[in-house]
Protein backbone atom coordinates (compact mmCIF):
# COMPACT_ATOMS: atom_id res chain seq x y z
CA UNK A 1 0.00 0.00 0.00
CA UNK A 2 1.43 3.25 -0.91
CA UNK A 3 1.95 5.96 2.16
CA UNK A 4 1.28 8.99 2.19
CA UNK A 5 4.62 11.37 2.24
CA UNK A 6 4.56 13.33 5.96
CA UNK A 7 4.46 17.35 5.02
CA UNK A 8 5.07 19.73 7.97
CA UNK A 9 2.74 22.42 8.54
CA UNK A 10 5.57 24.91 8.76
CA UNK A 11 6.32 23.54 4.84
CA UNK A 12 3.02 24.37 4.47
CA UNK A 13 3.09 27.98 5.40
CA UNK A 14 6.28 28.23 3.03
CA UNK A 15 3.69 26.89 0.15
CA UNK A 16 1.21 29.44 0.68
CA UNK A 17 3.78 32.26 1.03
CA UNK A 18 4.95 31.14 -2.47
CA UNK A 19 1.05 31.44 -3.94
CA UNK A 20 0.60 35.14 -2.22
CA UNK A 21 3.93 36.50 -4.34
CA UNK A 22 2.70 33.69 -7.53
CA UNK A 23 -0.69 35.58 -7.34
CA UNK A 24 1.32 38.69 -7.58
CA UNK A 25 2.17 38.19 -10.94
CA UNK A 26 -0.01 36.51 -12.05
CA UNK A 27 -2.84 39.49 -11.53
CA UNK A 28 -1.19 41.67 -13.73
CA UNK A 29 -0.74 38.91 -17.14
CA UNK A 30 -2.92 39.40 -19.90
CA UNK A 31 -5.78 37.10 -20.91
CA UNK A 32 -3.93 35.88 -24.11
CA UNK A 33 -0.79 35.12 -21.73
CA UNK A 34 -3.10 33.06 -19.33
CA UNK A 35 -5.48 31.05 -22.41
CA UNK A 36 -2.01 30.27 -23.81
CA UNK A 37 -0.77 28.63 -20.35
CA UNK A 38 -4.16 27.15 -20.47
CA UNK A 39 -3.26 25.31 -23.59
CA UNK A 40 0.23 24.01 -22.61
CA UNK A 41 -1.17 22.40 -19.57
CA UNK A 42 -3.75 21.16 -21.49
CA UNK A 43 -1.59 19.52 -24.04
CA UNK A 44 0.55 18.61 -21.42
CA UNK A 45 -1.93 16.50 -19.64
CA UNK A 46 -2.58 14.30 -23.17
CA UNK A 47 1.22 13.63 -23.53
CA UNK A 48 1.73 12.37 -19.57
CA UNK A 49 -1.66 10.79 -19.52
CA UNK A 50 0.10 7.64 -18.73
CA UNK A 51 2.14 8.92 -15.55
CA UNK A 52 -1.19 9.98 -13.92
CA UNK A 53 -3.05 6.15 -15.05
CA UNK A 54 0.26 4.56 -13.49
CA UNK A 55 -0.39 6.97 -10.37
CA UNK A 56 -4.18 6.25 -10.21
CA UNK A 57 -3.66 2.43 -10.27
CA UNK A 58 -2.00 2.87 -6.89
CA UNK A 59 -5.18 4.96 -5.61
CA UNK A 60 -7.37 2.23 -6.79
CA UNK A 61 -5.21 -0.48 -4.89
CA UNK A 62 -5.17 1.56 -2.20
CA UNK A 63 -9.26 2.12 -2.18
CA UNK A 64 -10.21 -1.74 -3.03
CA UNK A 65 -7.47 -2.71 -0.15
CA UNK A 66 -9.80 -0.34 2.37
CA UNK A 67 -12.96 -1.65 0.72
CA UNK A 68 -14.40 1.54 -0.80
CA UNK A 69 -17.72 1.41 -2.01
CA UNK A 70 -18.45 1.19 -6.00
CA UNK A 71 -19.23 4.51 -6.51
CA UNK A 72 -16.82 6.26 -4.46
CA UNK A 73 -14.31 3.94 -7.04
CA UNK A 74 -15.84 5.16 -9.65
CA UNK A 75 -15.05 8.59 -8.80
CA UNK A 76 -11.42 8.16 -8.07
CA UNK A 77 -10.74 5.85 -11.29
CA UNK A 78 -9.19 7.97 -14.31
CA UNK A 79 -8.81 6.51 -18.18
CA UNK A 80 -7.20 7.71 -21.15
CA UNK A 81 -10.44 9.27 -22.28
CA UNK A 82 -11.18 10.95 -18.51
CA UNK A 83 -7.92 12.72 -18.88
CA UNK A 84 -8.33 14.06 -21.90
CA UNK A 85 -11.51 15.36 -20.64
CA UNK A 86 -9.31 17.20 -17.73
CA UNK A 87 -7.48 18.83 -20.81
CA UNK A 88 -10.48 19.87 -23.33
CA UNK A 89 -12.01 21.49 -20.02
CA UNK A 90 -8.97 23.28 -19.70
CA UNK A 91 -9.30 24.32 -23.41
CA UNK A 92 -12.56 25.68 -22.77
CA UNK A 93 -12.04 27.67 -19.80
CA UNK A 94 -9.33 29.35 -22.18
CA UNK A 95 -12.29 30.36 -24.38
CA UNK A 96 -14.00 31.94 -21.66
CA UNK A 97 -14.08 35.84 -21.22
CA UNK A 98 -11.54 37.01 -18.95
CA UNK A 99 -13.83 38.67 -15.79
CA UNK A 100 -10.48 40.42 -14.60
CA UNK A 101 -10.20 44.14 -15.38
CA UNK A 102 -14.25 43.97 -16.51
CA UNK A 103 -15.53 47.82 -15.88
CA UNK A 104 -18.65 46.68 -13.67
CA UNK A 105 -19.67 50.28 -13.35
CA UNK A 106 -18.10 54.01 -13.38
CA UNK A 107 -19.43 57.64 -13.05
CA UNK A 108 -18.31 61.18 -12.37
CA UNK A 109 -18.79 63.33 -9.66
CA UNK A 110 -19.39 66.55 -9.17
CA UNK A 111 -15.72 67.22 -8.53
CA UNK A 112 -14.76 65.44 -11.42
CA UNK A 113 -13.15 62.44 -9.83
CA UNK A 114 -14.25 59.57 -12.18
CA UNK A 115 -15.26 56.66 -10.17
CA UNK A 116 -14.57 52.77 -11.63
CA UNK A 117 -15.71 49.46 -9.81
CA UNK A 118 -13.38 46.60 -11.77
CA UNK A 119 -13.22 42.90 -11.01
CA UNK A 120 -10.10 42.11 -9.76
CA UNK A 121 -8.81 38.24 -8.91
CA UNK A 122 -9.35 37.21 -4.90
CA UNK A 123 -5.69 36.63 -4.78
CA UNK A 124 -4.85 33.00 -3.14
CA UNK A 125 -7.55 30.46 -3.20
CA UNK A 126 -7.69 27.38 -0.56
CA UNK A 127 -9.49 24.34 -2.73
CA UNK A 128 -10.16 21.38 0.01
CA UNK A 129 -12.44 18.80 -1.91
CA UNK A 130 -12.11 14.31 -1.53
CA UNK A 131 -11.69 11.50 -3.80
CA UNK A 132 -12.36 13.65 -7.34
CA UNK A 133 -9.08 13.58 -9.34
CA UNK A 134 -10.96 16.09 -11.75
CA UNK A 135 -10.76 18.68 -9.40
CA UNK A 136 -7.35 19.21 -9.64
CA UNK A 137 -7.16 20.24 -13.09
CA UNK A 138 -10.71 21.86 -13.02
CA UNK A 139 -10.11 24.30 -10.06
CA UNK A 140 -6.41 25.32 -10.85
CA UNK A 141 -7.77 25.74 -14.36
CA UNK A 142 -10.65 28.35 -13.25
CA UNK A 143 -8.40 29.58 -10.35
CA UNK A 144 -5.44 31.15 -13.27
CA UNK A 145 -7.86 32.10 -16.18
CA UNK A 146 -9.38 34.35 -13.33
CA UNK A 147 -5.79 35.55 -11.82
CA UNK A 148 -5.58 33.30 -8.59
CA UNK A 149 -3.17 31.15 -7.35
CA UNK A 150 -4.26 27.82 -6.07
CA UNK A 151 -3.42 25.67 -2.28
CA UNK A 152 -4.75 22.39 -3.64
CA UNK A 153 -5.64 20.06 -0.75
CA UNK A 154 -7.12 16.70 -1.77
CA UNK A 155 -8.56 13.84 -0.30
CA UNK A 156 -5.70 10.79 1.07
CA UNK A 157 -7.66 8.72 -1.10
CA UNK A 158 -6.73 10.36 -4.46
CA UNK A 159 -3.21 11.09 -3.89
CA UNK A 160 -1.23 9.49 -5.98
CA UNK A 161 -2.98 10.68 -8.77
CA UNK A 162 -3.42 14.41 -7.86
CA UNK A 163 0.45 14.58 -7.50
CA UNK A 164 1.09 13.23 -10.60
CA UNK A 165 -1.30 15.55 -12.50
CA UNK A 166 0.03 18.66 -10.42
CA UNK A 167 4.20 17.36 -11.40
CA UNK A 168 2.68 17.66 -14.95
CA UNK A 169 0.78 21.12 -14.61
CA UNK A 170 3.67 22.50 -13.07
CA UNK A 171 6.00 20.94 -15.98
CA UNK A 172 4.07 22.39 -18.21
CA UNK A 173 3.83 25.98 -16.71
CA UNK A 174 7.56 26.13 -16.04
CA UNK A 175 7.47 27.08 -20.15
CA UNK A 176 4.61 30.07 -19.78
CA UNK A 177 4.03 33.29 -17.90
CA UNK A 178 2.59 31.73 -15.23
CA UNK A 179 4.85 30.88 -12.40
CA UNK A 180 4.58 27.12 -11.37
CA UNK A 181 4.11 28.64 -7.83
CA UNK A 182 0.52 29.57 -8.11
CA UNK A 183 -0.63 25.77 -8.17
CA UNK A 184 0.83 24.59 -5.04
CA UNK A 185 -0.68 21.21 -3.99
CA UNK A 186 -0.27 19.93 -0.16
CA UNK A 187 0.82 16.39 -0.86
CA UNK A 188 0.02 14.90 2.36
CA UNK A 189 -3.18 12.77 4.06
CA UNK A 190 -1.88 14.43 7.33
CA UNK A 191 -5.14 16.08 8.63
CA UNK A 192 -2.86 19.00 10.68
CA UNK A 193 -2.11 20.36 7.07
CA UNK A 194 -5.58 20.89 6.15
CA UNK A 195 -5.80 22.34 9.84
CA UNK A 196 -3.43 24.56 9.17
CA UNK A 197 -5.12 25.61 5.92
CA UNK A 198 -8.26 26.99 8.49
CA UNK A 199 -6.39 29.52 10.11
CA UNK A 200 -3.67 31.07 7.18
CA UNK A 201 -5.64 33.99 7.17
CA UNK A 202 -2.49 36.00 6.23
CA UNK A 203 -1.93 34.40 3.04
CA UNK A 204 -5.02 32.43 1.77
CA UNK A 205 -8.24 34.98 0.48
CA UNK A 206 -10.88 32.35 0.63
CA UNK A 207 -11.17 28.70 1.12
CA UNK A 208 -14.06 26.48 -1.06
CA UNK A 209 -14.57 22.68 0.07
CA UNK A 210 -15.96 20.70 -2.17
CA UNK A 211 -17.18 17.01 -0.86
CA UNK A 212 -19.63 15.71 1.58
CA UNK A 213 -21.46 16.94 4.11
CA UNK A 214 -18.67 16.24 6.81
CA UNK A 215 -16.22 18.13 5.18
CA UNK A 216 -17.81 21.06 3.99
CA UNK A 217 -19.66 21.32 7.82
CA UNK A 218 -15.42 21.10 9.44
CA UNK A 219 -14.55 23.83 7.12
CA UNK A 220 -17.40 25.99 8.14
CA UNK A 221 -17.25 25.22 11.35
CA UNK A 222 -13.50 25.67 12.24
CA UNK A 223 -11.92 27.84 9.55
CA UNK A 224 -11.04 31.59 10.16
CA UNK A 225 -10.23 31.89 6.76
CA UNK A 226 -13.13 33.15 4.84
CA UNK A 227 -15.54 30.19 3.22
CA UNK A 228 -17.28 30.25 -0.07
CA UNK A 229 -19.33 27.33 0.79
CA UNK A 230 -20.45 24.60 -1.59
CA UNK A 231 -23.29 22.88 -0.29
CA UNK A 232 -24.67 19.12 -0.41
CA UNK A 233 -27.47 18.38 -2.23
CA UNK A 234 -31.20 17.65 -0.55
CA UNK A 235 -32.57 18.68 -3.94
CA UNK A 236 -36.92 18.28 -4.25
CA UNK A 237 -39.29 17.84 -6.72
CA UNK A 238 -42.79 19.32 -5.99
CA UNK A 239 -45.35 17.52 -7.74
CA UNK A 240 -48.52 20.12 -7.67
CA UNK A 241 -51.74 19.06 -7.80
CA UNK A 242 -51.84 20.71 -11.41
CA UNK A 243 -48.93 18.78 -12.48
CA UNK A 244 -48.40 17.27 -16.29
CA UNK A 245 -48.43 13.33 -15.39
CA UNK A 246 -46.51 12.33 -18.01
CA UNK A 247 -44.23 15.89 -18.33
CA UNK A 248 -43.82 15.11 -14.03
CA UNK A 249 -42.46 11.54 -13.98
CA UNK A 250 -39.87 12.09 -17.34
CA UNK A 251 -38.42 15.57 -15.12
CA UNK A 252 -38.87 13.16 -12.01
CA UNK A 253 -36.93 10.04 -13.32
CA UNK A 254 -33.95 12.16 -15.09
CA UNK A 255 -33.60 13.86 -11.74
CA UNK A 256 -33.39 10.96 -9.71
CA UNK A 257 -31.37 8.53 -12.41
CA UNK A 258 -29.71 10.68 -14.75
CA UNK A 259 -26.08 10.58 -12.06
CA UNK A 260 -27.92 9.35 -8.72
CA UNK A 261 -24.30 10.51 -7.22
CA UNK A 262 -24.26 14.12 -8.08
CA UNK A 263 -25.36 16.65 -5.86
CA UNK A 264 -28.11 18.36 -8.01
CA UNK A 265 -29.76 15.11 -8.28
CA UNK A 266 -33.21 14.66 -6.66
CA UNK A 267 -33.57 12.93 -3.48
CA UNK A 268 -37.33 13.66 -1.93
CA UNK A 269 -40.20 13.75 -3.89
CA UNK A 270 -42.94 15.81 -2.30
CA UNK A 271 -46.30 15.18 -4.21
CA UNK A 272 -49.75 16.43 -3.58
CA UNK A 273 -52.09 13.84 -2.64
CA UNK A 274 -54.13 14.94 -5.42
CA UNK A 275 -52.30 13.72 -8.10
CA UNK A 276 -51.05 10.95 -6.39
CA UNK A 277 -53.96 9.42 -6.07
CA UNK A 278 -55.15 10.05 -9.96
CA UNK A 279 -51.40 8.91 -11.16
CA UNK A 280 -49.87 6.68 -8.65
CA UNK A 281 -50.16 3.58 -11.29
CA UNK A 282 -48.02 5.88 -13.65
CA UNK A 283 -45.76 6.91 -11.08
CA UNK A 284 -45.22 2.92 -9.63
CA UNK A 285 -44.57 1.61 -13.10
CA UNK A 286 -42.02 4.27 -13.21
CA UNK A 287 -40.19 3.80 -10.10
CA UNK A 288 -40.43 -0.14 -10.65
CA UNK A 289 -38.68 0.33 -13.96
CA UNK A 290 -35.63 2.37 -13.15
CA UNK A 291 -35.32 0.60 -9.65
CA UNK A 292 -35.71 2.99 -7.30
CA UNK A 293 -36.27 2.23 -3.61
CA UNK A 294 -39.30 4.48 -1.73
CA UNK A 295 -38.66 5.53 1.19
CA UNK A 296 -42.25 6.83 2.15
CA UNK A 297 -44.47 8.24 4.65
CA UNK A 298 -48.11 6.96 5.64
CA UNK A 299 -49.90 8.28 2.24
CA UNK A 300 -47.45 7.02 0.12
CA UNK A 301 -47.07 3.26 1.37
CA UNK A 302 -50.99 2.96 1.01
CA UNK A 303 -50.51 4.40 -2.75
CA UNK A 304 -47.32 3.05 -3.86
CA UNK A 305 -46.21 -0.56 -3.55
CA UNK A 306 -42.98 -1.66 -1.77
CA UNK A 307 -42.41 1.03 0.41
CA UNK A 308 -39.64 1.18 3.00
CA UNK A 309 -41.56 3.33 6.33
CA UNK A 310 -39.65 6.72 6.02
CA UNK A 311 -37.93 7.82 9.40
CA UNK A 312 -36.90 11.77 10.13
CA UNK A 313 -33.12 10.56 8.71
CA UNK A 314 -35.11 10.23 5.52
CA UNK A 315 -36.00 13.59 4.86
CA UNK A 316 -32.97 14.99 5.38
CA UNK A 317 -30.87 12.53 3.70
CA UNK A 318 -28.89 13.18 0.69
CA UNK A 319 -28.98 9.70 -0.60
CA UNK A 320 -26.70 10.00 -3.52
CA UNK A 321 -28.40 6.30 -4.61
CA UNK A 322 -31.74 5.23 -6.65
CA UNK A 323 -32.89 5.73 -3.40
CA UNK A 324 -36.29 8.48 -2.54
CA UNK A 325 -37.93 9.71 -0.19
CA UNK A 326 -41.83 10.40 -0.70
CA UNK A 327 -43.75 13.00 0.98
CA UNK A 328 -47.07 13.55 0.52
CA UNK A 329 -49.02 17.21 0.92
CA UNK A 330 -52.22 18.58 0.60
CA UNK A 331 -50.99 21.95 -0.47
CA UNK A 332 -48.03 24.09 -1.94
CA UNK A 333 -47.48 25.99 1.66
CA UNK A 334 -46.72 22.43 3.04
CA UNK A 335 -44.21 21.50 0.15
CA UNK A 336 -42.68 25.11 0.74
CA UNK A 337 -42.44 23.95 4.60
CA UNK A 338 -40.94 20.79 4.09
CA UNK A 339 -38.34 22.39 1.40
CA UNK A 340 -37.55 25.06 4.34
CA UNK A 341 -37.04 22.47 7.01
CA UNK A 342 -34.76 19.58 5.51
CA UNK A 343 -33.56 21.30 2.28
CA UNK A 344 -29.95 22.22 1.62
CA UNK A 345 -30.91 25.89 -0.39
CA UNK A 346 -29.27 24.14 -3.26
CA UNK A 347 -31.88 23.28 -6.07
CA UNK A 348 -35.51 23.01 -5.88
CA UNK A 349 -38.18 22.09 -8.42
CA UNK A 350 -42.22 22.72 -9.12
CA UNK A 351 -44.02 20.74 -12.05
CA UNK A 352 -47.49 22.42 -12.24
CA UNK A 353 -49.42 23.59 -15.22
CA UNK A 354 -50.52 26.81 -12.89
CA UNK A 355 -48.43 29.57 -13.59
CA UNK A 356 -49.34 31.73 -10.31
CA UNK A 357 -48.72 28.48 -8.22
CA UNK A 358 -45.46 28.24 -9.71
CA UNK A 359 -44.77 31.88 -9.30
CA UNK A 360 -45.29 31.42 -5.59
CA UNK A 361 -43.33 28.57 -5.21
CA UNK A 362 -40.74 30.24 -6.80
CA UNK A 363 -40.73 33.71 -4.52
CA UNK A 364 -41.47 31.89 -1.17
CA UNK A 365 -38.42 28.90 -1.96
CA UNK A 366 -35.28 29.87 -0.52
CA UNK A 367 -32.30 28.08 -2.39
CA UNK A 368 -29.50 28.65 -4.74
CA UNK A 369 -31.29 27.61 -8.26
CA UNK A 370 -35.29 27.21 -8.62
CA UNK A 371 -37.04 25.17 -11.42
CA UNK A 372 -40.34 25.06 -12.73
CA UNK A 373 -41.50 21.91 -14.99
CA UNK A 374 -37.60 21.23 -15.51
CA UNK A 375 -34.82 18.80 -13.59
CA UNK A 376 -33.07 19.82 -10.89
CA UNK A 377 -29.54 18.27 -12.92
CA UNK A 378 -29.20 21.59 -15.03
CA UNK A 379 -27.55 23.13 -11.76
CA UNK A 380 -23.99 22.52 -13.21
CA UNK A 381 -22.08 25.46 -14.28
CA UNK A 382 -21.35 23.84 -18.21
CA UNK A 383 -25.39 23.00 -18.20
CA UNK A 384 -25.97 26.46 -17.64
CA UNK A 385 -23.39 28.42 -20.00
CA UNK A 386 -20.82 29.46 -17.55
CA UNK A 387 -18.60 27.08 -19.24
CA UNK A 388 -17.30 25.35 -16.11
CA UNK A 389 -17.69 25.77 -12.40
CA UNK A 390 -15.53 25.27 -8.79
CA UNK A 391 -18.75 24.29 -6.74
CA UNK A 392 -21.75 25.33 -6.39
CA UNK A 393 -22.70 27.55 -3.69
CA UNK A 394 -25.28 27.37 -1.13
CA UNK A 395 -24.83 30.41 0.61
CA UNK A 396 -25.78 34.39 0.09
CA UNK A 397 -23.13 36.67 0.55
CA UNK A 398 -20.37 37.42 -2.62
CA UNK A 399 -21.24 34.33 -4.87
CA UNK A 400 -24.87 31.90 -4.95
CA UNK A 401 -25.78 29.07 -7.25
CA UNK A 402 -22.69 27.72 -9.95
CA UNK A 403 -19.66 29.52 -8.86
CA UNK A 404 -17.68 30.12 -12.68
CA UNK A 405 -14.89 32.44 -13.38
CA UNK A 406 -16.77 35.75 -12.05
CA UNK A 407 -17.43 34.74 -8.54
CA UNK A 408 -13.71 33.66 -8.53
CA UNK A 409 -12.89 37.87 -8.48
CA UNK A 410 -14.00 40.42 -6.06
CA UNK A 411 -13.82 44.16 -7.33
CA UNK A 412 -11.68 47.18 -6.37
CA UNK A 413 -12.84 50.95 -7.06
CA UNK A 414 -10.21 53.02 -9.03
CA UNK A 415 -10.87 56.41 -8.43
CA UNK A 416 -9.03 59.07 -10.93
CA UNK A 417 -8.72 62.76 -10.29
CA UNK A 418 -7.03 66.13 -10.95
CA UNK A 419 -5.95 67.68 -7.93
CA UNK A 420 -9.41 67.09 -5.97
CA UNK A 421 -9.65 67.46 -2.27
CA UNK A 422 -12.12 67.12 0.47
Amino acid sequence: MTTAPAVKTNNIEEQAKKARKAAKTLSILTTEEKNEALHTVAAALETGYESILAANMADLKNGKEKGFEEAYMDRLSLSKERVYEFAAGLRQVAELPDPVGDVMSEWTLDNGLKVEEVRVPLGVIGMIYEARPNVTADAAGLALKSGNAIILKGGSSALNSNQAIVEIIHAALGKTKIPKEAVQFIATADREATKKLFTMKEYIDVLIPRGGASLIKAVVENATVPVLETGVGNCHIYVDKEADAEKAIKILVNAKTDRPAVCNAAETLIVHEVWLNQHKDLLAQALKKHGITVHGDVAAAKALPDVVPAGENDWANEYLSLDLAVKTVDSLEKAIDHIDRYGTKHSEAIITENGETAKKFMQLTDAAALYHNASTRFTDGGALGFGAEIGISTQKLHARGPMGLPALTTRKYLMSGNGQIR
